[in-house]
């Protein structure tokens, strides 16, 4: 199958995930100390290391089941908003992929991306991670329709996903606890869609030469 995707390739990107972000963990947390809670750096951090050592003990095979184990591990461990969305993003994700090519890992992450949404009643310019997940599926899904291998086409969303994360500056927070701050959550990055933008770098890093 060409750019089939295995569970050992989505075990390697949560595992990439967590380095990034526990790379990030403090720049992430400074940027939600200047609107948010503190936390997300931190909270982000403590559950992925708990998600990659549950994939270590369970050592799941099928794909579904990597993202399930994520999901679950997550919803359980991480407090906040982060927990529940992110831990909501793998759980959709998982139930929706199907073969594992590129266009169902494209619609995993739509699905995924999806239930975020209604999980938090979010849109788009909510100034959240869905500013940049959802460039980053528009570019996955554009690349993918143009033809081009997974591995070029993950990159094409990541870039996505820091154009959507760098477009989160200037926005006015309408969601979650930066909207307490009304017009002076303007002028900072969201934390949210800069951890959304890690998890698409370590896709298309983790995943890269999928053949």
């Amino acid at each position: 199958m060409a750019d089939a995707v295995h569970g050992a390739d989505l075990t390697a990107w949560v595992q990439e995930f967590a380095r990034l972000v526990h790379e990030q963990r403090d720049v992430l947390t400074e940027l939600d100390a200047a609107i948010g809670d503190a936390d997300h750096g931190t909270n982000l951090d403590r559950g992925l290391a708990a998600a990659v050592s549950a994939l270590a003990a369970e050592s799941p095979t099928d794909p579904a089941a990597v993202l399930k184990t994520v999901a679950t591990t997550l919803i359980r461990t991480v407090g906040g908003a982060s927990g529940p969305l992110y831990g909501t993003f793998f759980l959709r994700a998982s139930g929706a992929l199907g073969e594992g090519d590129g266009a169902a890992l494209a619609a995993a992450l739509r699905a995924g991306v999806e239930g975020i949404a209604a999980r938090g009643k979010a849109e788009p310019g909510d100034k959240t991670m869905l500013d940049a997940l959802g460039p980053a599926c528009d570019a996955l899904d554009e690349a993918l329709a143009d033809g081009r291998p997974l591995d070029v086409a993950l990159r094409a969303a990541a870039e996505g996903a820091a154009r959507g994360r760098d477009a989160t500056v200037p926005m006015v927070a309408r969601k979650g606890r930066a909207s307490y701050l009304g017009e002076r959550s303007a002028g900072h990055q969201d934390p949210g869609a800069t951890s959304a933008t890690l998890l698409m770098e370590a896709a298309s890093t983790a995943l890269a030469g999928r053949s």
